[in-house]
């Protein structure tokens, strides 16, 4: 149950190792956004050094757009290192070139919606391939392509990708970056309306934001304590050979209520451990 992941920039191998060490349950190494032209090279070398061995967190890289002309050598340098723990598929846009990578490689991957596009054609993409692991928004440029100017602008999309993974049967997918580092008010305020709308933690650009984001997507005790009550009723009257359970604050427990109860439970031992 991962709830934090962090982006490093893969021409920085001096942030690695510290990036594993920070309390982020996986990492992300970019080749992409954070690695200009003229350092892909560089980075792929640093990237692949790293990934000789395996790490005691999941390390993932975001490779270059699949469609551009860089892609080919991320994948040479990076597909078959033990330590690579899934592959960030940025801008994708149909099914079809999702299948395509998933032909040439044999790690799980993760596409990333960042378009109108690739937001209409969600849950083919996420369906596209049982590689498929995970699937995600690009909230940076899917912004620019819808032309919104804050949040209430991709409530609609977020939507979207939420539905589209759990009909898929994926995991409730995490949220995109939070640009502002220093604004951990605004990020913890992000969070809470994404998890409203089901999504399950969120990806970091800064160590910092590592604890905003844990404690955002922590059921709070009050959560917690009527999923326990919930669960306790349900053993309870099966004890009885009753299949109904009605709460002493006049809740009828149906299965949807009681897989919603286990997740919440669930998550507090996460926090807990």
């Amino acid at each position: 149950m991962l709830l934090t992941w962090l982006y490093v920039p893969g021409d920085r191998p001096d942030r690695f190792a510290k990036a594993v060490a920070s309390g982020a349950d996986a990492v992300i190494l970019d080749l992409e956004d954070a690695v200009v032209a003229g350092r892909k090279a560089y980075a792929r070398h640093a990237v692949a050094e790293f990934l000789a061995e395996e790490h005691p967190v999941p390390v993932q890289v975001r490779v270059n757009e699949l469609t551009g002309p860089d892609v080919d050598a991320d994948l040479a340098a990076v597909a078959e290192r033990p330590g690579l723990a899934g592959l960030r598929l940025p801008k994708v846009e149909s099914a079809a070139t999702v299948t395509a990578l998933a032909a040439r490689v044999a790690v799980p991957l993760h596409p990333l919606v960042e378009s109108a596009a690739g937001v209409e054609s969600a849950y083919a993409i996420a369906t596209a391939h049982p590689a498929v692991a995970s699937i995600g928004l690009g909230e940076a440029d899917l912004r620019s392509d819808l032309g919104v100017t804050d949040e209430d602008g991709l409530t609609w999309p977020r939507g979207r990708i939420v539905v589209a993974a759990r009909a898929a049967g994926l995991p409730p997918p995490a949220m995109s970056v939070y640009p502002n580092v220093t604004d951990a008010d605004g990020l913890a305020a992000s969070c809470a309306r994404g998890r409203q709308l089901g999504f399950l933690g969120r990806a970091a650009i800064h160590p910092r934001q590592l604890p905003v984001i844990a404690e955002a997507f922590r059921p709070a005790e009050r959560e917690v304590a009527r999923a326990e009550e919930l669960l306790a009723a349900v053993a309870e009257a099966q004890t009885r050979d009753s299949g109904t359970v009605v709460l002493p604050d006049g809740r009828f427990a149906d299965r949807a209520m009681v897989a919603a109860a286990r997740r919440t439970v669930d998550l507090a031992a996460r926090f807990a451990a």
